[in-house]
């Protein structure tokens, strides 16, 4: 059928309770595209039902109309009525959805689960700013773009806030419009349910998505506790700890303890590699004699140490109440705390000028709020210990060492020589490394959002699954180095020096 004079159907793709949707060619342009077009054709006679589906139609249309020009939603080309019948013509995404991908692939791994939820998060977040909630998300409406392999959010039907069913609509009439105007049950939240979306209800459904993708399993196929409501899916995973916390919250059945928005999520997504050796690096208080400078008083700047003498870094406050924590079970359990010794005396050696602890061992002190130097950090590290937050560690020389898993936060690093170091699964999250030296260097998995990377040299450095998020790359050096699903946007990249040899976020070799 030749619609419009113009748009030619070529076969369906498929078929719902409001409509069906056809793969057709656009005979109007050079080269006859190939496009999508959904028809409004709904099963139902009922002029309730219609009336209905129509408005949905047209806020489709609308909502495409405003965000479709999103890389990762499809295009809305055109929009017009035929015959008495609704099209929506929309861009033609080539490729496979996630549900067809797992049924011919099998589960995926933890790193490709947090690999999808980087890659749709930011898309999320991008839709919910522009006051839309998709209500949607499943594996079948996340097609893989064969272009460039990209997630592409389909079908922007199930997009209004609410539905209100005309009582004169017979029950399977109504049925077919609840579950069409509400999402698909089971990836749907109680709240969505109860026809109350709310932004978060978006995340519940991508956390169900994401446990799809773990264990190839439909939520119909999984258990839920009779008494909280919640999804049993742990014993199907095999993940991290700190991994199952996150997706956990996504799936709080309760909007209240759930994620609210996809930034939050990414947040703590972007912490979730450090915690394990945040925790262990912190838990106990620096040595005495180790020389290591107190990360609440780096390099004995004054204007950084509170006038409480308490810690001063997000690090150490989450030391503190890991500490807390633990003594706190070690009472319930009926065993004598170890004796921690007051952040005040171990922290702040300048306390005494407020009135706090005033250290007996000057020497000692000076030593804790002295510059670092090399042979300290790796002899710190060995010992155990990971926390260099807030530290001075510029013009340093640690070529080749080993510092993985350690924690640099705010830290300054200008001009430091870490060429060829281990820095895997490392924090530098707003770190200062400006012209810093990072040729060769491991930093998978590393942690650098916000991070001042102006003029470093990271040729042939190791960046794969790092995160760069709105991290500063004018005039960094980035031939050779490898990005393969690295967090990093197009505009950074723009930013920074590649040149063939550079391996791109999407794995292919070039420039940018």
């Amino acid at each position: 059928m030749l619609m419009r004079d113009r748009y030619l159907g070529v076969r369906s793709l498929g078929q719902g309770g409001f409509g069906a949707t056809f793969l057709s060619i656009d005979t109007g342009l050079p080269g006859n595209p190939c496009c999508v077009i959904k028809q409004l054709r709904p099963t139902s006679t009922d002029p309730n039902v219609f009336q209905m589906a129509k408005e949905l139609f047209e806020r489709e249309a609308q909502t495409l109309g405003r965000i479709g020009n999103h890389p990762q939603v499809p295009r809305l080309l055109d929009y017009f009525e035929y015959n008495k019948d609704f099209y929506l013509v929309q861009e033609f995404v080539s490729g496979n959805n996630l549900q067809q991908e797992i049924k011919r692939n099998g589960p995926i791994s933890e790193a490709g689960a947090k690999q999808f939820l980087s890659e749709i998060l930011p898309m999320i977040q991008y839709i919910h700013s522009q006051q839309v909630i998709h209500r949607d998300i499943k594996p079948a409406n996340l097609i893989r773009r064969d272009q460039d392999k990209k997630l592409v959010l389909i079908d922007f039907g199930a997009v209004k806030n609410q539905v209100n069913p005309q009582t004169s609509t017979s029950a399977a009439d109504q049925t077919a419009l609840t579950s069409f105007a509400i999402g698909t049950p089971g990836f749907a939240p109680p709240e969505q349910m109860a026809l109350r979306p709310v932004y978060a209800s978006d995340i519940y459904a991508v956390g169900v998505t994401c446990i799809y993708l773990l264990t190839a399993k439909s939520p119909k196929d999984l258990d839920y506790n009779p008494q909280t409501g919640e999804m049993v899916w742990q014993k199907y995973v095999n993940i991290s700890d700190n991994f199952a916390k996150v997706l956990k919250r996504m799936l709080e059945v309760s909007v209240r303890h759930r994620y609210q928005s996809a930034d939050d999520v990414l947040r703590a997504l972007d912490m979730e590699p450090y915690m394990d050796s945040l925790a262990q690096g912190l838990i106990s208080s620096p040595t005495k004699d180790d020389g290591l400078p107190s990360s609440g008083n780096p390099s004995g700047n004054n204007d950084q140490t509170p006038a409480s003498g308490g810690a001063t870094s997000a690090t150490q406050r989450l030391a503190m109440a890991i500490r807390a924590k633990r003594a706190r079970r070690e009472q319930s359990s009926g065993r004598t705390p170890a004796k921690t010794v007051p952040s005040s005396i171990n922290r702040n050696p300048l306390s005494s000028r407020r009135g706090g602890y005033k250290s007996s061992n000057t020497q000692a002190s000076r030593r804790r709020t002295g510059k670092l130097d090399a042979k300290t950090v790796v002899d710190s590290y060995v010992k155990g210990r990971r926390d260099f937050a807030q530290q001075n560690l510029s013009l340093l020389h640690l070529q080749d060492v080993n510092l993985s898993g350690c924690v640099f936060h705010q830290s300054k690093l200008m001009k430091v020589n870490l060429q060829g170091a281990n820095l895997s699964n490392t924090n530098f999250g707003r770190a200062n490394l400006s012209n810093a030296s990072l040729r060769d260097a491991n930093l998978g998995r590393a942690y650098l959002s916000y991070a001042n990377l102006e003029g470093a040299d990271l040729r042939g450095a190791d960046l794969s699954f790092a995160s760069l998020t709105y991290a500063s790359l004018k005039g960094a050096n980035l031939c050779g180095a490898n990005l393969t699903n690295a967090k990093i946007s197009e505009d950074q990249l723009a930013q920074a020096k590649t040149n063939w040899t550079t391996i791109l976020p999407n794995g292919r070799r070039g420039f940018w």
